[in-house]
């Protein structure tokens, strides 16, 4: 590739870094950028080709989703002022999941900057909360320094880096060469001697041991499932942590919080002694805060800042899990641990599996119910996005890992909008796995232009969207609070029409008894597709256990409703719930 303008030498580093597309939306300062793109040939000729989205949030999204998947460098751009702003929340997104992200963000002329000039804004001051690294580019010689150094902490962090770069400044000649990218391994954080030796003198004398994990273990599972057959400890995890926790664990006991299931709150409320491990779960509410807690973490901010800990440990998870495997003493007792998985086959039974067998012939349909249906058809190797909400809870719930799969959300960042576009950066980067979407009807409407990019493209992202025409999970917060659901409700709408309309193959459920087969069809079909399920709106995610003052906040709810003349929203939602509100013995005290 010729390289005289400073935008082609920004192009060829960033294909010696080895990108091979950029997501964005074309604009006129950010014309130097993607011509000298259409130059590099694309990536079947070496260069790099431009996905073309419809909306920015979209692109810093999909760019997320391709580095969460590869662990390698993504790019996504913006023009300048709405352009580039339009990508701020794909990147909170991003870097709050640790995804290794470039954003280009194209400015004003130079001789402009300053003036209040047409579309003004300043990316290098509006992108700092959102990144390891932002810097403005001011001159030409300056550049390809600024670049190697975005790529660079964006890798390292891994976060996201933002260059904004002024348009006439990406079309002026080169200033100096480039600096070599020089590509390194992952290093090990080992940690200190005398905390290891601590914690695990601690674990010794504990009676019982339990152990909540996040992502932090992507790279220590056997460590992980080790330590806890050597300490009879059962496992609970966080969201992040499912995929890599969750199967062929026989130490595994579900999720805490709002999205969570089966027996990990009590478990890590009756341990003499709580392990974090690799996570940063940021409900404190739901930890437990008269059990001697000890938290394991490659970043030494995160420790204690959710709850008080009495040992600490600065490490990567697994060289910390290696040096206390050498140290901890066997436990004999595993009546805990029975006792803890004894309880959690009790309530996933009960509980999380309340709906998936005998509802197959109620209307509207149950979400969990079609969630199981799509667990059980998906591929070995899909990838799953979930839009954040009840789709999460569905996904957290009734969608399994193997070893295999692979699940995206907005976990840390919460936004709506993000299960489209991670989905088609996914498809993107592995055109030959299986995406499923898992959108809400609310999610899918806010970012719904993106449906177009999955037209263009042929992508064979496949669509499920959990249509109930409400924002369920803010319906169920404000019932927690104690207040009628009040601007939750969203037009009833075909959004199975709207696929075809796009040429995109689709099929409408209403009837439970439909789901397999519709689904079926869409995972089978050789293109993009999207099946619309309707859903009960009443169908709300409960927590696996709920206090007092929330079955207050929902009674008090209800009579309002009542009071209101909406008894008979309060009687359908009653029916819809009943099953999963545990008996007043098992409020938490």
């Amino acid at each position: 590739m010729k390289v005289d303008t400073v935008a082609e030498q920004i192009v060829a580093q960033l294909i010696e870094v080895g990108v091979r597309r950029i997501y964005g939306v074309v604009g006129d300062s950010l014309n130097p950028i993607v011509d000298a793109v259409r130059r590099s040939g694309g990536a079947s000729a070496g260069g790099i080709d431009w996905i073309h989205v419809r909306h920015e949030e979209a692109a810093a999204f999909a760019a997320s989703a391709e580095a969460q998947l590869t662990g390698e460098l993504a790019v996504c751009a913006g023009s300048c002022g709405p352009g580039n702003l339009h990508l701020i929340n794909g990147l909170y997104d991003a870097n709050r999941s640790g995804a290794p992200v470039l954003a280009i963000a194209s400015h004003i002329p130079s001789v402009q900057i300053g003036s209040s000039f047409f579309q003004e804004t300043h990316p290098d001051r509006l992108f700092v909360e959102c990144s390891v690294y932002a810097e403005l580019i001011s001159t030409p010689e300056q550049s390809p320094r600024v670049v190697h150094s975005a790529v660079q902490h964006a890798v390292a962090a891994p976060g996201v880096a933002v260059i904004t770069l002024p348009g006439d400044i990406a079309d002026e000649p080169i200033g100096r060469a480039a600096p070599s990218y020089v590509r390194t391994a992952t290093p090990s954080l080992v940690p200190a001697d005398t905390d290891v030796r601590r914690l695990a003198a601690a674990i010794d004398e504990a009676s019982t041991v339990a152990i909540f994990a996040g992502a932090g273990v992507r790279d220590a599972r056997a460590e992980l499932l080790e330590l806890a057959d050597v300490l009879g400890a059962p496992i609970g995890h966080s969201l992040r942590g499912k995929e890599f926790v969750q199967y062929d664990n026989p130490f595994d006991i579900g999720m805490t919080g709002l999205l969570g299931y089966g027996a990990a709150h009590d478990g890590i409320h009756d341990a003499d002694l709580l392990l974090l491990i690799g996570t940063d779960f940021p409900y404190d509410q739901f930890l437990p805060d008269r059990v001697r807690t000890a938290q394991i973490d490659s970043a030494a901010e995160n420790l204690g800042r959710r709850t008080s800990l009495d040992y600490a440990v600065h490490g990567d998870a697994k060289s910390t899990l290696a040096a206390l495997l050498r140290l901890v003493q066997r436990k004999s007792d595993r009546s805990f641990l029975e006792r803890t998985l004894d309880r959690h086959n009790t309530l996933m039974t009960k509980v999380v599996g309340a709906y998936t067998t005998p509802v197959k012939q109620r209307t509207p349909i149950h979400p969990e119910y079609a969630a199981s249906i799509l667990d059980d058809l998906a591929a070995d190797d899909a990838v799953f996005t979930s839009d954040t909400g009840m789709c999460n809870v569905w996904t957290a719930r009734y969608l399994n890992p193997n070893g295999q799969r692979s699940f995206l959300s907005s976990a840390l960042h919460g936004s709506m909008a993000n299960a489209l576009p991670h989905a088609i950066g996914a498809q993107v980067a592995f055109p030959n796995r299986q995406v499923v979407s898992l959108s809400g009807d609310g999610g899918l409407s806010m970012l719904m232009g993106e449906l177009l990019t999955v037209a263009m493209y042929r992508l064979p992202v496949k669509i499920i969207v959990f249509n109930n025409s409400t924002l369920g999970m803010v319906k169920l917060e404000m019932l927690v609070d104690g207040i009628p659901d009040f601007g939750v409700d969203v037009p009833a709408t075909d959004y199975a029409a709207v696929a075809a309309a796009l040429n995109i193959f689709s099929r409408r459920i209403e009837d439970p008894a439909d789901i397999e087969s519709g689904i079926t069809a869409a995972l089978e079909h050789d293109g993009p597709a999207l099946v619309d399920i309707v859903t009960d709106p009443n169908a709300l995610s409960l927590p696996p256990t709920i206090t007092g003052e929330q079955v207050k906040g929902f009674a008090l709810a209800m009579s309002r409703m009542v009071m209101n003349g909406g008894v008979g929203e309060a009687v359908q939602m009653a029916k819809s719930n009943l099953r999963n509100v545990p008996l007043p013995s098992q409020f938490s005290r």
